[in-house]
């Protein structure tokens, strides 16, 4: 492999999806191209940062790449990795641009703090998450104030530069002298960072430079949500009171379960009790999927624990479709009549039922410990 992307995210190849995740931010906000304006190395570890968390944070490509590394120069046929951004659930926001919000280019900009963000969890029938639907929250939030356009200066023109900072928001100090000199930079006390002084506050909202309002939202699920994933509405959440930009909504999704189905990724599992005669026999069986009910074909013998697979019948998503796995489960009558029972007995005797592989091994077994016939009448 060209390059090792457990080492260029510092974790174990053992670690957990969470410790790969908190290993990203770290290293994304140490490496982020705005701290390091023209710094080409800086640029290009940030590059490598986020390859290697496309492949690792990935459960699928994860795999792959595992199994590249056990088996150079062989491949599981996944398709090869990619160069790009941060994977993750197609639509769903970037955690590290939630957290953080981005690195501004200046000073100046950094200073603006962006508002805070709202997060809401929204519940999800099982069967919204898996086929998407469409939902609406209502929510109070901190708006701008129009009247102000967010400054807390009547008019949004009630205001002087700050004389202390020069409108940057931040004061620098040296510390130290000759070789050891520093200069440490801190939001400017006078106008908290905002780079100006109100003259003459809002008449509407009091010099805040918001309002809080009720709103409502409305937003597509997509198909194959799960629970804790989310989506993000950037500007949608509280306002900034030093005028930065606007925070965001984040809908944390919490899905319940279901009498009959579960799930893993996109793929659907299902229990399924046959009587003991369809076992033998063998027979159709209806089963359920996301939209109706399909047949499928029980073969002659079947053992109760067997898996049959119906391709293409799990959940439907951009990211691609899953399968539906029905587990046969044999349901042994537990009252039988007397004919009932003369009629098994007929059937044991015609059949020789203790041939099959499995009792023979177990009778071979039990009677090499104890030379007695396990299936002796």
């Amino acid at each position: 492999m060209a390059q090792d992307y457990y080492k260029i995210l510092g974790v174990d190849r053992k670690a957990s999806q969470d410790e790969i995740k908190a290993s990203y931010r770290k290293l994304v906000k140490q490496y982020h191209p705005d701290l390091h304006p023209n710094d080409a190395e800086a640029a290009a570890k940030f590059k490598e940062i986020n390859e290697a968390n496309e492949v690792l944070s990935d459960p699928k490509k994860r795999q792959q790449y595992d199994f590249e590394l056990d088996n150079p120069g062989a491949s599981q046929g996944f398709g090869g990795f990619g160069g790009g951004g941060a994977s993750g659930f197609e639509g769903f926001g970037d955690i590290f641009s939630d957290i953080f919000g981005g690195f501004g280019g200046s000073s100046r900009r950094e200073s603006k703090q962006k508002g805070e963000d709202i997060t809401i969890e929204v519940e999800l029938s099982f069967l919204d998450a898996a086929k998407g639907c469409n939902k609406t929250v209502k929510y109070n939030r901190r708006e701008p104030c129009s009247s102000c356009k967010g400054t807390g200066a009547k008019d949004g023109t009630k205001f002087t530069t700050c004389s202390r900072c020069k409108g940057t928001g931040k004061i620098q100090r040296v510390v130290g002298g000759g070789l050891f000199r520093m200069v440490n930079e801190t939001v400017c006390p006078d106008c908290g960072g905002t780079g100006r002084n109100i003259t003459e506050k809002c008449d509407v909202c009091g010099g805040k430079g918001y309002n809080v309002s009720s709103t409502t939202f409305s937003f597509d699920v997509p198909a194959g949500a799960d629970t804790n994933s989310y989506i993000v509405k950037r500007g949608m959440g509280h306002a900034s009171t030093r005028g930065g930009e606007t925070g965001d909504l984040i809908v944390v999704f919490k899905v319940t379960s279901h009498k009959i189905f579960k799930r893993k990724d996109f793929d659907l599992y299902v229990e399924l009790p046959i009587s003991y005669m369809t076992a033998c026999l063998g027979g159709k069986v209806k089963v359920p999927t996301l939209d109706n009910a399909v047949d499928i074909d029980i073969p002659e013998g079947t053992q109760s624990g067997r898996v049959i697979t119906v391709r293409g019948k799990g959940i439907k998503s951009r990211r691609g479709t899953g399968n539906l796995y029905v587990t046969v489960t044999v349901e042994t009558p537990s009252k039988l009549s007397r004919t009932q029972k003369d009629l098994l007995k007929k059937l044991e005797a015609e059949s020789d039922v203790r041939q099959t592989a499995k009792m023979a091994d177990y009778k071979k077994n039990v009677e090499s410990l104890y030379g007695v016939d396990p299936y002796e009448k």
